[in-house]
C-alpha cells in the first residue's frame, strides 16, 4: 500500500494513540489536527455517521489534505441507547474531568439495574474523506459487544473502558492490552474495514 498522509479531525488523545498504534503499522501517517492548530469541530449532527462526517470536513476545510474522524460512544440497553453520541459529552464536564464525570454518571444511572440487565455496545463510525467537498465519503462501522460492571476496574484505555466489561475475554476493556482491544475493539474493527477498503478500491 502507498504511504498516505491523512488528519485525523480529533484532538482525543487516547482516540489518537489507538489510531495511531493500527495505522502506522500500515504504512499510513497520521497528523492531529491540533498540529494546524485546527480546533474541534462542534458535533451538532444526531448520529455517529453524521457527527463523522461533520468533523472530517471541518478538519479538511482547514487543511487541505485527506482526512479521517471517528465518532464512537456507547449504548446501554438499560438507558433506551444513552448516552450514543453524547458519551463524550454525558455529565457536562471536559478536559480531563470528563471521563470520571462521566463514569460517575453511568454508575449511578444503572445503580438500580441488576447485572443480566445491564447490556451494552461500543459503537464507532470512521469516515474518511478525499477532500472537503468529496461527495461519496468512505463511511466504515465497528460495534462491540459487553455490558457495564458495578464498578471500575483496570488502568489502560480511556473513557469508559474500565466499565466495560467483555465476556469473550472475561475482563475489562481497561484490562485489556492494548495490542489486543485494537483487534476486537469497535474503533479497530472500523479502522480494519477502513484499511481493507483502501487496499482494495471499487
Amino acid at each position: 500500500m502507498t504511504e498516505r498522509k491523512v488528519v485525523l479531525a480529533s484532538s482525543n488523545k487516547g482516540k489518537l494513540k489507538e489510531l495511531q498504534n493500527i495505522l502506522t503499522a500500515k504504512d499510513v501517517t497520521l497528523i492531529p489536527q491540533s498540529e494546524f492548530k485546527v480546533n474541534d469541530a462542534d458535533e451538532t449532527g444526531l448520529s455517529f455517521v453524521e457527527n463523522a462526517i461533520i468533523k472530517a470536513r471541518h478538519a479538511c476545510e482547514a487543511t487541505g489534505l485527506p482526512s479521517i474522524a471517528d465518532d464512537s460512544g456507547i449504548e446501554v440497553d438499560a438507558l433506551n441507547g444513552r448516552p450514543g453520541i453524547y458519551s463524550a459529552r454525558f455529565s457536562g464536564k471536559s478536559g480531563v474531568e470528563a471521563d470520571p464525570a462521566n463514569n460517575v454518571k453511568l454508575l449511578d444511572e444503572l445503580s438500580e439495574i441488576p447485572e443480566p440487565k445491564r447490556t451494552a455496545r461500543f459503537q464507532c463510525v470512521i469516515v474518511n474523506l478525499r477532500h472537503a467537498q468529496d461527495p461519496m465519503p468512505l463511511i466504515c462501522q465497528g460495534t462491540w459487544e459487553g455490558r457495564i460492571l458495578f464498578e471500575e476496574q483496570g488502568k489502560n484505555g480511556f473513557g469508559y473502558d474500565p466499565l466495560f466489561y467483555v465476556p469473550t475475554h472475561q475482563c475489562t476493556s481497561a484490562e485489556l492490552p492494548a495490542e489486543v482491544k485494537n483487534a476486537i475493539s469497535h474503533r479497530g474493527q472500523a479502522l480494519q474495514r477502513l484499511l481493507a477498503c483502501w487496499n482494495n478500491p471499487p
